[in-house]
């Protein structure tokens, strides 16, 4: 089963193939400032759920981009927390807070004790 940290490699690796850029466990783990171990771990995940092709250590980005935009949310739901200081994230952010966001709802927010936004915190 993947784990959370997993999705994290694999975006790296999706990032790394698009630049044809060389890498190894220990850069990996490095640029991820996570143990080699880990990635090992996570890489080997992904392979068992056919998300890196084993021969050519590559993301298979088809799949990837159909778990990310279709089954993330199902896998790794977000959790709401209690209101509180933070960062504004998802539609409360950026450009997509004039298009999506609806003025009267309360924002989500990445706790953070120095953001500027009060809003419901999501973990």
């Amino acid at each position: 089963m993947l784990k959370p940290q997993d999705i994290v490699i694999l975006l790296k690796l999706v990032a790394k193939a698009a630049v044809n850029s060389h890498w190894n466990f220990a850069s990996l783990a490095k640029e991820l400032c996570m143990s080699s171990s880990e990635v090992h771990a996570g890489f080997k995940r992904a392979v068992k759920s056919q998300l890196i092709h084993p021969q050519t250590r590559k993301p298979n980005v088809n799949a990837l981009s159909e778990f990310i935009i279709h089954g993330l949310r199902y896998v790794f739901p977000a959790e709401r927390g209690e209101m509180t200081r933070g960062l504004p994230t998802a539609h409360s952010f950026g450009p997509l807070k004039d298009v999506l966001a609806d003025n009267q709802e309360i924002p989500p927010v990445w706790p953070y004790a120095k953001g500027n936004t009060w809003g419901q915190s999501f973990l």
